[in-house]
């Protein structure tokens, strides 16, 4: 495999399971060094580091809870201590609290308070952290949702807000940074075979008419996903800036 990230450094935020795990892999293939955090399990997060390791890479997973906003400026100083500099930040922790209606009197309103929290400003906070260190020409890529450009589903109002939030802010970072050459854009899976996306599968249509909607009738696979990331962040996607790109077989 040609090595076309090797030399770089990249911090994959919620790397110690799922999309996280499988981008952090995908890198290390391409010969990037990798930096994980990971807010609960350290198990799950040295086994991805020993995994990426045995790849040749140097890797390292840091505990950093997103929905602690204090949280960030750490996160990026333990990166550039250990790696010696930032060029990609992959936002990709976040959590989906999903299936409650907007006009329910029972909604659970601090559990969805706190979804805006990590996935919105947990997500601002390691941007903001990241960008006065961050190397010039580097990358940042946000992981959104179809669900921030389309609504197909009921009870998804403040998940896909969130990553409607994701999908402006990253615009406005884009301009912010272009100076640099430093790309900001945002990759919008729909669904995937995650551990995530168990937990609100009770909120899908039947299997069958869900996979209907799309006109390639399978979910995602996380490597086509991982290797969109890469794409972005290799030299073929220095001139790709402020976008969205939907991976979700056209629904």
């Amino acid at each position: 495999m040609h090595k076309s990230l090797k030399g770089k450094v990249v911090l994959i935020t919620g790397g110690s399971r799922g999309l996280g795990a499988t981008m952090a892999e995908t890198f290390a293939d391409q010969g990037a060094d990798v930096a994980i955090s990971y807010a609960a399990s350290s198990e799950k997060a040295e086994a991805v580091v020993e995994k990426l390791k045995a790849k040749g890479v140097h890797a390292l997973a840091i505990k950093s809870d997103q929905a602690d906003l204090t949280s960030a400026k750490p996160l990026i100083n333990s990166v550039i201590a250990e790696f010696g500099k930032l060029d990609i930040l992959v936002n990709n922790a976040g959590i989906a609290i999903q299936g409650q209606m907007v006009d329910d009197t029972g909604l659970d309103e601090e559990k969805y308070n706190r979804q805006w929290q990590v996935n919105v400003m947990g997500s601002i906070a390691n941007t903001r952290a990241a960008a006065p260190k961050l190397t010039d020409g580097g990358r940042i890529i946000f992981i959104g949702s179809l669900l921030g450009e389309r609504v197909p589903l009921r009870g998804v109002a403040d998940y896909a807000g969130t990553k409607v939030a994701l999908a402006g802010y990253a615009r406005g970072v884009a301009r912010d940074l272009g100076p640099r050459n430093i790309t900001v854009n945002v990759v919008q899976p729909g669904a995937m075979p995650t551990d995530m996306n168990k937990d609100v599968a009770d909120h899908l249509p039947p299997l069958e008419a869900f996979l209907d909607m799309h006109p390639i009738r399978r979910f995602a696979t996380l490597e086509e996903v991982a290797e969109a990331v890469c794409f972005l962040a290799g030299s073929h996607g220095g001139y790709i800036t402020g976008e969205t790109i939907n991976i979700a077989g056209g629904i």
